[in-house]
């Protein structure tokens, strides 16, 4: 017996194992939590009297075997029961969700099946029960088989019943109101009915399962009345047929399966291998009850062993909930007492057994169900449970994460990386960094640094960490795809060009500085990294005004030493107000002015995204400059303020060629300012005196000497006479300061610079030129001839001839010349001796003339004398006999004068005692005023005092001003 009882327990336990072995790849957890509902009324009210359950409106309905039904609220308390029936069993019911509406279906086997509906909302006036809206006795042909299936439409307008003898009848109308509702068969089979279920939309389909088929027939709307069609020829059991309201399919479950049917036909279906006497929908799952697979006979040895525990053992069914879409078991048991009836509400599931026990299954949170997830290691399974129950990105990330982790720690770094990107938004960079700072898995940290960077939440750290990934594993074309990318910029533009330059790679640099309107930054890269200086400054000249003069400043030397002749025409451009940004293709080339090799950078212009830099250029060629052929186009001139030219002069410093060049073209500037033209033409004339005395061939430096003194010539010459001399003077450059002596007048300077240097020629020069304009000059030039031999002898007939002039002129007295020339020993007599003999000669012919004058003006004094006194000593004869006047013969009145001159009377204008002489009148008042001028004069001494001072011969001047009486005793003070 005991070899029997454990051969047939052997035998059960194989047949659990094959149900589990029919979903062995479905992996299964417990994410419910089973309680055994208390009952306040006691476990007796879910006895064998409750015939069909159902929910609705919040409540509880259970109807019995002997018509009554009992209302019990979320804490199984009975609120109300009522006397549905007064004969036969509560066999079916449906509450009509969102209304107070409740279907029964009472049945007994000698009269047909009753239907009626309830108002719960409303109360019977005679008995205080809820009211009956309708009755109506469903028809079966007066054939008497038990309803095997049951369908309500929500509206109320339809209900299916179903029968055992494989027919259904259909009843339509108003039954809330009862009003002339109708039924008719609609369907009829051998096979028994086991499932209806209905589908509303723009037909109402009617779902109905036999033993045998699965049938769809439409009862209302377009192909109503027309015949049950066939889905499939596979039937269900009672109760293994379900709706589900989510998707709007039809889930059967047979032994082999759970299959979906649409109206179109058999949908989806998953294996499931187990016997189901039960199916229903709970949420996104599916709720089984599956009893064993084969009964097992009770042998002789299981009667010894108990009857009744035997039954218990053998009876017992699994529940299992399914999760058919994620493909698990959310949870699964065994329960000893048969299931009696499932019912959900309240957010629960609820199983009733036979025995009136009441369990409640409590779905666990989802962060619970994740944790168990994790504790297992399914995070893809987490992921998609997650994602279905709609969580939000930041905790599906959570979980990506820690998948992440998980796949690290298990090597997978590939895939472990792909989710770490996965949760890339609310993920601390840091922590997934520092795991990929490996060197063998700098692939993987690339590929997150840059997805970091297209979800623009890189830092200026990230991106130089990425650049110097790139870097590392010398991946240009990375490198380029990075910071070429289309779209808005996605890192840290100053850290990228940076470590671009810090790498080496400065086109990368040059275009993302030139793309983001870094203009600045271009020319430093130009420059500084790539020594591209004819790059650099074709750039600068495609800039604005006020962009293109800062960085021309900064870099001007810079550029001259290696552009000088470009640099120096963009200088003349600007500074002359004509510059003009090159956005015309010009066939230009700019080359350095040294040879330079390519290196790792090639052809700068072509990364920079501008139309008009479009040179062409030849990898090792030698440096040409041509002018530029711009098209015919005549562009407006640009306005902007042009500056001092002074602030350009430091840029020059070491080029003296081009400064010329850039000085000799602004001071040809129209309407230049006073301060402007004074600095051009001052720094120009060093900077010729600077080039000239740095020339060793003569006629070089004749030619610069000649440019400047050109340029201090004329009149209004803007450099100061102060500068020209200062200048001039530092350079030895005599001829300027000779010549602002000249145009100050100030020659006895001229000659007295010549006298310094001991240039005789330049004395003897000066003294030609200057000499007749200013014979002080000659002076000067007899002490310098005397002053040396050589002088002397450089001199030659030059002192003869200097000699000559002063005596000439009186500018010394021989006495003087002798005393002159007699400071030195160089002079001897021999020398000066025909100038001595020619003014002894002059001196005595002199003073026989003055002798001569003297006898002469004593005479004329002495008859002055002797005539005044016989005047007015002796009386005078009158002999005229014709008027002075108008020369007609003499007659009376007659006016006779002193003078000899004899007039008519009437011939004169007046006649008084101070009548004078027509004739001699003038000529008198002519002395009067002279002597009157003497007479004033002799009090002027400091009018004499000038004279003296200006005079070169200051006796003959108190000779003269003795002569008109200055020095009379009685003038004298």
């Amino acid at each position: 017996m005991a070899a029997s009882l454990k051969g047939s327990s052997m035998s059960w336990f194989r047949d659990q194992i094959n149900v589990a072995n029919s979903f062995h790849l479905w992996k299964a957890f417990n994410f419910f939590e089973v309680s055994e509902v208390h009952i306040p009324e006691g476990p007796s009210i879910f006895t064998a009297d409750v015939s069909c359950v159902c929910t609705g409106s919040d409540n509880l309905f259970l109807g019995t075997t002997d018509g009554f039904i009992h209302i019990l609220s979320q804490t199984f308390k009975v609120i109300r029961s009522f006397k549905a029936y007064d004969t036969g069993s509560i066999t079916h019911m449906k509450q009509i969700a969102s209304t107070s509406y409740l279907v029964t279906l009472s049945e007994d086997l000698s009269n047909d099946p009753v239907l009626k509906v309830w108002a719960l909302n409303e109360a019977d006036k005679k008995t205080g029960d809820p009211r009956c809206c309708s009755t109506k006795s469903v028809h079966n042909k007066k054939r008497q088989f038990p309803v095997s299936a049951f369908v309500v439409l929500d509206d109320l307008w339809q209900v299916a019943v179903g029968f055992a003898n494989g027919s259904v009848t259909l009843l339509r109308g108003d039954l809330i109101h009862d009003r002339g509702a109708e039924q008719r068969t609609v369907f009829e089979s051998e096979e028994p009915i086991t499932g209806l279920e209905a589908k509303r939309g723009a037909t109402t389909t009617l779902f109905i399962a036999t033993t045998g088929r699965i049938l769809a027939l439409i009862i209302s709307g377009k192909g109503d009345g027309q015949p049950a069609r066939t889905l499939e020829d596979l039937g269900c059991g009672v109760g293994c047929m379900s709706f589900d309201r989510d998707t709007g399919d039809i889930l059967v479950g047979r032994e082999d399966a759970i299959y979906t049917y649409r109206t179109n036909g058999r949908g989806p279906s998953f294996a499931f291998d187990s016997p189901k006497t039960s199916i229903d929908i709970f949420k996104d799952y599916v709720a089984l009850v599956c009893p064993p697979r084969v009964p097992l006979a009770k042998s002789d040895a299981l009667r010894k062993f108990g009857g009744s525990q035997v039954d218990e053992l053998f009876n017992t069914s699994t529940f299992t909930l399914l999760e058919p879409d994620l493909k698990f078991v959310a949870h699964s048991e065994s329960i000893s007492s048969k299931v009696k009836n499932i019912f959900q509400e309240w957010g629960n599931l609820f199983l009733v057994t036979v025995d009136g026990k009441v369990y409640r299954y409590r779905e666990k949170t989802l962060q619970q169900k994740l944790e168990i997830l994790y504790q297992r290691n399914l995070y893809i399974l987490a992921i998609n449970l997650a994602q279905k129950a709609g969580v939000d990105t930041l905790q599906q990330n959570i979980i990506f994460r820690k998948y992440g982790d998980y796949l690290y720690q298990k090597g997978d770094y590939d895939t472990a990386m792909q989710q770490y990107l996965r949760a890339i938004d609310n993920t601390e960079p840091s922590q997934v960094i520092r795991k990929f700072l490996d060197t063998q898995r700098i692939h993987n940290l690339i590929e997150y640094l840059e997805e970091l960077h297209d979800h623009e939440t890189a830092t200026a750290d990230h991106t130089t960490l990425l650049l110097n990934c790139y870097a590392k594993l010398k991946d240009t074309t990375k490198l380029d795809s990075f910071i070429r990318a289309p779209g808005e910029l996605k890192f840290d533009l100053d850290t990228a060009i940076a470590m671009c330059r810090q790498g080496g790679y400065f086109e990368q640099a040059t275009y993302l500085a030139t793309k983001h309107g870094e203009n600045d930054m271009v020319v430093d890269i130009l420059i500084e990294d790539s020594k591209n200086y004819s790059e650099a400054l074709q750039f600068i000249w495609s800039l604005e005004p006020s962009l293109a003069y800062p960085n021309l400043m900064k870099y001007a030397r810079v550029l001259l030493e290696h552009c000088p002749q470009p640099t120096t025409k963009i200088f003349i451009d600007y500074y002359m107000g004509k510059y003009q940004p090159r956005r015309k293709k010009e066939a230009e080339v700019i080359k350095d002015e040294r040879s330079q090799t390519s290196g790792g950078l090639q052809n700068l212009a072509s990364l920079i995204p501008l139309p008009y830099l479009n040179a062409s250029r030849s990898g090792n060629a030698k440096s040409s400059i041509s002018e530029p052929q711009v098209a015919n186009e005549v562009e407006e001139p640009l306005v902007y303020d042009i500056p001092k030219p002074r602030t350009a002069f430091s840029s020059f410093v070491d080029h003296p060629q081009e400064f010329i060049i850039f000085l000799e073209a602004l001071i040809e500037k129209p309407e230049l300012k006073e301060d402007d033209r004074t600095d051009l033409y001052t720094t120009l004339f060093e900077m010729y005196l600077d080039t000239a005395s740095r020339k060793k061939d003569p006629s070089e430096k004749q030619e610069w000497e000649s440019k400047a003194k050109q340029l201090i010539k004329g009149k209004d010459i803007p450099v100061s006479t102060s500068n020209v001399l200062l200048l001039s003077d530092l350079s030895g450059f005599q001829e300027g300061t000779t010549l602002v002596r000249e145009q100050q007048a100030l020659r006895s300077d001229i000659l007295r610079s010549y006298i310094s240097a001991k240039d005789t020629p330049g004395v003897i020069k000066a003294l030609r030129k200057y000499g007749p304009e200013e014979p002080q000059l000659y002076i000067d030039a007899l002490a310098y001839f005397a002053s040396s031999p050589k002088t002397l002898e450089e001199a030659g007939d030059e002192l003869n001839t200097v000699l000559k002039r002063i005596d000439r002129d009186g500018l010394m007295s021989p006495l003087q010349v002798i005393q002159t020339l007699s400071n030195s020993a160089v002079v001897t007599m021999g020398m000066i001796k025909k100038y001595l003999s020619d003014n002894i000669e002059r001196d005595r012919k002199e003073i026989s003339n003055n002798r001569r004058l003297i006898a002469s003006y004593t005479t004329e004094t002495e008859a002055k004398r002797q005539e005044i006194s016989e005047l007015g000593a002796k009386p005078t004869v009158f002999q005229a006999r014709r008027c002075s006047s108008c020369g007609g013969n003499l007659d009376l009145p007659t006016v006779h004068f002193l003078c000899k001159h004899s007039f008519h009377q009437r011939c004169l204008n007046t006649v008084d005692a101070d009548l004078e002489c027509p004739l001699c009148g003038p000529q008198n008042a002519t002395i009067r005023a002279i002597r009157e001028r003497q007479v004033k004069a002799a009090d002027q001494h400091e009018l004499f005092q000038a004279e003296l001072q200006r005079s070169g011969d200051r006796f003959g001047l108190i000779s003269e001003f003795f002569g008109r009486g200055v020095m009379k005793p009685g003038n004298l003070e």
